[in-house]
């Protein structure tokens, strides 16, 4: 393989990929790595680990995204180090590949802020493999409780963090055992298990409404989740969770969605890093005190024209490689960079069947119930990667929603 670009991009992501097809399409000679060889979908990984889509539904090989695009090349391997000044990137086999400019869009990883126990006995969910690992988890669990019969105490769930992916989370997992659960499981293993969603700050979606706040905590209750807000996690153990106010709640899985720090290829790059361990980019997407070098997505702490922080979304993430790609672009060929122009879409959030809450465009038009619903469905399966996980997707989610059916089922090693 030739080691030297014009653009090495690092990280497969939103904001990775949406760089790399539009650098192709301009027939520039760009580099992908990625331990992966995959695009994985992450706002929907809580639906395969509650086995509501399968795997292929939210993963895609980056060579049959990028096969169009002869000056583009993907590379599987992991990244030991970047050399932000040298332009150069050294994989763990040892390889080291050059190129003009470099893109670091590397994603993220859990922030679990040092909380004793949390590495080790909570379930993180920011990648497939967490998603498999978390699903195999409550399978087992609740295969534990059927063989106990009457003596069993159920399963219970903690779910960590009260932003959009807890929220999603703690709402299926409510209702798989609400509504799917008693299908396959019998001695009242569902009735006798409970959902617990909970957070330091007093109250759930941080970013939107009061109204929309008090609707989706009204459905998520009567969903079955119990919320507890207002005190700090201390300690992850493995059969409960110790709170700052002293109490504490049993559980045998603890879901992890408190948030996010960016990963390691950031922290060794030598670049000056910010809140969440991200870099403050320029408002042209550069890494201040270099050349030539982006910083994408859940590696960057990116504003808009008014200085007002962007959030890490994947519609912000692909709209920032886009943007990137423009602005190398200009760099290759003499041009002039421009600010990022970030089209504000909203927020939003699913809580259940039927039930979502939304805040559209910079206005924040709210919608709460079946329209919200609605709206995130269709814009869910328009980011999805490719036409057969819109459809499989699409599928999936009219089965499960007509039948409380789990077509897919989790499986993989135990850890």
């Amino acid at each position: 393989m030739d080691k030297t670009f014009e653009v090495i991009v690092v990280g497969g992501g939103f904001a990775g990929v949406a760089a790399v097809k539009a650098l192709g399409r301009s027939g520039v000679k760009v580099l992908l790595i990625d331990q992966h060889n995959y695009h994985q979908f992450q706002p929907l990984l809580y639906q395969v680990a509650t086995a509501q889509i399968g795997v292929s539904d939210v993963t895609r090989t980056f060579r049959g995204m990028f096969q169009r695009y002869r000056s583009a090349t993907v590379l599987t391997a992991k990244v030991e180090a970047v050399d932000v000044h040298a332009h150069t990137v050294t994989t763990a086999d040892g390889d080291t590949f050059h190129a003009q400019i470099m893109v670091l869009a590397a994603g993220a990883e859990a922030n679990f802020f040092n909380t004793p126990g949390a590495e080790e006995h909570a379930y993180p969910l920011y990648s497939v493999t967490d998603a498999v690992r978390l699903g195999n988890a409550m399978v087992r669990a609740l295969d534990a409780a059927q063989r106990e019969g009457a003596e069993s105490r159920g399963v219970h769930v903690v779910v960590v963090g009260g932003g959009p992916t807890g929220v999603e989370t703690a709402g299926a997992i409510a209702e798989n055992f609400r509504y799917v659960v008693p299908k396959y499981y019998s001695d009242g293993v569902a009735a006798r298990s409970s959902v617990h969603l909970v957070d330091m700050v007093p109250s759930i979606l941080g970013p939107f409404s009061d109204k929309n706040k008090s609707y989706a905590t009204r459905r998520l209750q009567q969903a079955g989740v119990r919320l507890k807000m207002g005190s700090g996690v201390t300690e992850v153990r493995p059969d409960g969770v110790d709170f700052a106010d002293g109490t504490s709640l049993p559980s045998q899985i603890v879901v992890w969605a408190g948030g996010l720090k960016a990963g390691a290829v950031v922290a060794q790059s030598g670049l000056e890093q910010g809140r969440g361990g991200r870099i403050d980019v320029n408002p042209d997407l550069t890494a201040p005190g270099s050349t030539g070098v982006y910083v994408l997505g859940d590696a960057a702490n990116m504003t808009d024209a008014r200085g007002e922080k962007l959030p890490q979304l994947g519609s912000c993430a692909q709209q920032a490689g886009k943007w990137a790609a423009r602005n190398i672009h200009a760099d290759l060929r003499g041009g002039t960079r421009e600010p990022f122009a970030y089209l504000d879409k909203g927020y939003m959030a699913m809580i259940g069947r039927g039930a979502a809450v939304a805040e559209i465009g910079r206005k924040r038009l709210q919608v709460q119930g079946p329209l919200a619903f609605l709206a995130w469905l269709g814009v869910h399966v328009v980011l999805l990667s490719g036409n057969r996980q819109r459809v499989s997707a699409l599928i999936s989610w009219a089965d499960d929603y007509l039948t409380h059916s789990r077509s897919h089922v989790v499986l993989g090693n135990p850890d």
